[in-house]
């Protein structure tokens, strides 16, 4: 008899590959000199999704650049975003990977929306320690 799998167990695995996937992500703005980079642990207050990584760019192109090399990272591991919203005039940038939503924010314009400050009541994610372990989880 097949042992069927609860929604716990289920739930866990989505987690470990967003854990993976919020990683590819900050690995891939982080090559193009992304900055002052935020992870939010939003699955408890939005439960349309696992986490939202915020990263800043210092421009419209740095952003436009941010945005395709991440995309471009995750595309090459078969993973297409379900939308991008704002590539072409680069002050927000929304890629919505599912569990995984990513902003690229200019830096001035993350300044006026505040992210983290909207979701006080998500969990802040030390990504380099929560993380670490992302590769072999996934």
């Amino acid at each position: 008899m097949r042992k069927m799998k609860t929604h716990t167990a289920t739930r866990k695995e989505n987690k470990k590959v967003a854990a993976w996937l919020a990683n590819k992500a900050i690995q891939a703005g982080e090559d193009v000199k992304g900055f002052d980079l935020a992870v939010l642990d939003v699955s408890n207050v939005f439960h349309l999704s696992d986490y939202f990584v915020i990263i800043s760019g210092r421009s419209d192109r740095h952003v436009q650049g941010i945005v395709n090399k991440i995309q471009g990272a995750l595309e090459q591991n078969g993973i297409k975003p379900l939308s991008i919203e704002g590539f072409d005039k680069a002050h927000w940038v929304l890629m919505d990977y599912g569990d995984v939503i990513v902003h690229v924010f200019y830096d001035r314009a993350r300044e006026i929306y505040d992210l983290e400050s909207l979701w006080v009541n998500a969990r802040k994610v030390d990504a380099k320690q929560e993380f670490k372990n992302a590769k072999a989880a996934a």
